[in-house]
C-alpha cells in the first residue's frame, strides 16, 4: 500500500478554537497523521478554519475600533492569516512527530487562492455567522456598509457571509509538483481564500468556502486514491442519534445519494462531507472515501472502524 495518494481533511477537533488549544490539538493531530504515513500514505492535508478565521476578524475588527488610522481586515485577508496560522501548527507539529519516528520527510504549506463565481446564488443568501456579536448600532453601520447581518435574540447581532461554491484551485500546479516530489503538503486551508477572477486581477471574495468541499475537489484535481475525513464520530451512522442508531461500516455512491434523498444527514455536518465524497468519486471512479475520528485512525486503517465509500 506504499505510496497511495490522500487528501486529509482535518475538522475543529484536530485544531482546537484557541491559540492554546490549538498548540496542544496538532500534536495530537500529528500522531495520527503520521500513522497514515507509516501506513504508506503520501499525504495532501487540508483542514477547517471557522474558530481561528473568526478570532482573526473580531481581533482586526476590534484594533481598528479601538485606533482608527488602523484599517479593518477584509475577510480575504483573515482567511489568509488563517491559513499561514494554521499551516504553521500543523506544520511544525507534524515535522517534530515524523522526525521522532524517523522519519525524514518535508511538510510543506501553501498559501491557496480558490476562484468563486460572483453570481454565487450563496451571496444572495449567506448563512455563515462570523465575527464578534455586535449592537444593535454597529449592526446598522455594516448594513449600511452592505453586509448581512442577523440577530440573535439575547446576544445581539453578528455578520453573515456567503459560502460559494469553489471553482478552481489557484495554486493547483504548485500542489501538484510538491506531491510529485514526495513532499507532504498543507493547502486549501479553511476552504481556500476565496477569489474572483477580474481579467487577469484575482481579487479577494468577502466569502468563506466550505473545508469539506474544496476537500472533495483537491482529491479530484490530485486524482487521489483516497479522501480521508477526519471528524467528530467515528463513522457514518443512519438515524443518527436515534435510539435505533446504527453505523454505516461501506457504502457507494449510489446508496450515499439514497440517505440524501431519505434525510438521513445533518445539513451542516456529515452531508458536506458526503457530498465531498461523492464529488470526488464521481471524478475518480478508482478512489475511496474513509469518514472517521480522529482518535479512530488506526483502527479504520484496519477495517475496525470508519466508513468506507467507493463509487460502486
Amino acid at each position: 500500500m506504499d505510496n497511495l495518494k490522500a487528501v486529509v481533511s482535518l475538522g475543529h477537533e484536530a485544531l482546537g478554537v484557541n491559540t492554546n488549544e490549538q498548540m496542544n490539538a496538532t500534536k495530537v493531530t500529528a500522531k495520527a497523521l503520521a500513522d497514515l504515513v507509516e501506513a504508506g500514505y503520501q499525504l495532501t492535508i487540508t483542514h477547517s478554519n471557522g474558530p481561528q478565521v473568526s478570532m482573526i476578524h473580531k481581533a482586526m475588527t476590534e484594533l481598528h475600533r479601538i485606533y482608527i488610522d488602523y484599517t479593518a481586515a477584509p475577510m480575504c485577508v483573515c482567511s489568509a492569516m488563517s491559513q499561514g496560522y494554521v499551516g504553521y501548527d500543523i506544520q511544525n507539529s507534524l515535522k517534530t512527530e515524523l522526525t521522532g519516528r524517523g522519519i525524514s520527510k518535508p511538510v510543506s504549506t501553501i498559501l491557496t487562492q480558490v476562484t468563486v463565481d460572483p453570481y454565487d446564488e450563496a451571496f444572495y443568501s449567506p448563512t455563515k455567522a462570523i465575527g464578534r456579536f455586535m449592537s444593535k448600532e454597529d449592526a446598522d453601520i455594516e448594513i449600511k456598509k452592505g453586509n448581512f447581518v442577523e440577530e440573535y435574540p439575547g446576544k445581539g447581532y453578528r455578520r453573515i457571509i456567503a459560502a460559494p461554491k469553489p471553482i478552481d484551485i489557484v495554486e493547483i500546479d504548485a500542489i501538484k509538483a510538491l506531491v510529485d516530489a514526495g513532499q507532504i503538503v498543507i493547502a486549501c486551508g479553511g476552504g481556500g481564500i476565496p477569489v474572483i477572477q477580474q481579467g487577469h486581477v484575482l481579487k479577494g471574495a468577502s466569502a468563506v468556502i466550505e473545508k469539506d468541499s474544496i476537500a472533495g475537489k483537491l482529491a479530484a484535481d490530485l486524482m487521489s486514491d483516497r479522501l480521508i475525513i477526519l471528524t467528530s464520530v467515528p463513522c457514518v451512522y443512519k438515524n443518527f442519534e436515534k435510539e435505533d442508531q446504527e453505523p454505516i461500516s461501506k457504502m457507494t455512491i449510489s446508496d450515499a445519494k439514497k440517505y440524501i434523498e431519505a434525510g438521513e444527514f445533518g445539513e451542516v455536518d456529515m452531508l458536506p462531507k458526503i457530498e465531498a465524497a461523492i464529488q470526488f468519486l464521481e471524478a475518480n471512479h478508482n478512489g475511496s472515501v474513509l469518514i472517521t475520528s480522529l482518535s479512530s485512525v488506526s483502527d479504520a486503517l484496519k477495517g475496525k472502524a470508519g466508513t468506507f465509500i467507493s463509487f460502486e
